[in-house]
């Protein structure tokens, strides 16, 4: 879906009076978002970049392997 949004992006530079190919870059961004989402709340945050709480947060625990005694 990442790559979709980037190609789309890229179209965009080149055909930016596409209304497809915006509208479908702004669905599968919120797409991408909405996936993002679903497996950080599975497993843990991304990067660092998409945890929203302090950077050194993620110290704290539980590491992503004892997410399961920790249920």
């Amino acid at each position: 879906m990442q790559f979709a949004c980037w190609e789309l992006h890229l179209f965009l530079d080149t055909h930016p009076g596409s209304c497809e190919a915006a509208r479908r870059l702004e669905e599968y961004r919120q797409r991408l978002s909405q996936q993002i989402k679903d497996y950080e709340d599975l497993y843990g945050p991304l990067n660092e970049l998409s945890s929203e709480t302090s950077r050194w947060d993620w110290i704290n625990g539980p590491w992503p392997w004892e997410k399961e005694d920790n249920d």
